[in-house]
């Protein structure tokens, strides 16, 4: 979870919402990391989660990441749910909660309905009050 809070932190520092997320290995390999980009790239499928999945996807020559785990700064909201599910991620680990957009805990919570192929094992609040400062700090600039 360093990793990924770093890079939600690099995110910031470049204007992006702070999240951050990193996709490691069965074996603890760090295979890819990334922030949010969804103004540098103009693309609004550019949170964290996605751009860190297709980078390890991309690095193992594959569509699937079995046996491999997500930390993300926040949790995934709904793209970003069906792109773990449809990678076959193994655990997502998260920090903070988001009730307003989440989709795992909160919403439609994604992995619980009936049509999700594939559900990983849920850990959220993973350092929940530093991922959750971040945010809070930078949507109190914006104001």
């Amino acid at each position: 979870m360093d990793l990924a809070l770093a890079e939600a932190e690099a995110a910031r520092e470049a204007g992006e919402v702070p999240i951050g997320a990193v996709v490691v290995s069965a074996v603890g390999e760090v295979l890819a990391r990334a922030g949010n980009r969804t103004l540098a790239l103009r693309d609004p499928t550019a949170h964290a989660e996605l751009l860190a999945i297709r980078a390890a996807c991309a690095l193992l020559g594959s569509e699937r990441l079995i046996g491999c785990d997500l930390y993300v700064t926040l949790e995934p909201c709904a793209m970003c749910a069906a792109a773990i599910s449809f990678a076959r991620i193994r655990r997502l680990y998260f920090g903070a909660a988001d009730p307003k957009g989440g989709a795992v805990e909160h919403g439609p919570r994604f992995f619980a309905q009936a049509t999700c192929h594939h559900a990983p094992e849920v850990i959220g609040g993973l350092r929940e009050t530093e991922a959750a400062n971040l945010l809070k700090q930078f949507f109190a600039r914006r104001r």
